[in-house]
C-alpha cells in the first residue's frame, strides 16, 4: 500500500485531548469526530485537509487516553497516515485496530514541512520527499499487521478472514 499528500506538521506529546476535545466524545461517527480534529492547536485543520493528506509530528503522538476516538478522528478528517518521531503505545494499537497507519520516523518528521508532499510505501517502509528530494527508511509493517490495516482495521479484518474460510 503506498500513501500520497500534503504534510500538516505538530510538535510533540499531541494529546488525545488535542486530536479530538472531550465535548466530541457523544458518537463515534468517525466523519463527525473528524470536523473537529486538532482543533484545540488549529481550528481550521479540518477544512484545511485533502483526503490522503498526512500529519507528521514529533515525540510521543497520541499519548493521554485510551480513547478510540482519536484516531477514527483523524482517519475521519481525511488523513491517510500519521508518520511521528514516537507513538504512545495504546494510541498506536488503537490506530491499527481502526485501520490507520502509523509510521516511526524521527529523521522524516525532523526535515518535513508544511505542505511538503510525501510518498510512504507501507510494505517496504520506505518515505520519500517528493518536494525536498529525500528519502528515508523506516521500520515497515510485520505483514500480519499490514493486513489488518490494509483491511480497514481490526473488524474488518475479522469479517475477511471469516468470510475466506467458509
Amino acid at each position: 500500500m503506498v500513501l500520497r499528500g500534503k504534510v500538516h506538521k505538530f510538535g510533540d506529546h499531541v494529546d488525545t485531548d488535542v486530536i479530538i476535545p472531550a465535548p466530541y466524545l457523544v458518537t463515534t461517527d468517525a466523519a463527525e469526530l473528524g470536523q473537529h480534529c486538532m482543533e484545540p492547536v488549529d481550528p481550521g485543520f479540518a477544512g484545511k485537509v485533502k483526503k490522503g493528506d498526512l500529519i507528521v509530528a514529533g515525540e510521543n503522538f497520541g499519548c493521554g487516553s485510551s480513547r478510540e476516538h482519536a484516531p477514527l478522528a483523524i482517519k475521519g478528517a481525511g488523513i491517510s497516515c500519521v508518520i511521528a518521531a514516537s507513538f504512545a503505545r495504546i494510541f498506536f494499537r488503537n490506530a491499527v485496530n481502526i485501520g490507520l497507519p502509523l509510521v516511526t520516523c524521527p529523521e522524516a518528521t525532523r526535515e518535513a514541512q508544511p505542505g511538503d508532499e510525501l510518498e510512504v510505501d507501507l510494505a517496504s517502509g520506505a518515505i520519500t520527499n517528493i518536494t525536498r528530494k529525500k528519502r528515508y527508511q523506516a521500520q515497515p509493517y510485520p505483514e500480519s499487521v499490514r493486513r489488518i490495516i490494509e483491511a480497514g482495521g481490526i473488524i474488518a479484518y475479522a469479517r475477511q478472514r471469516l468470510s475466506t474460510s467458509k
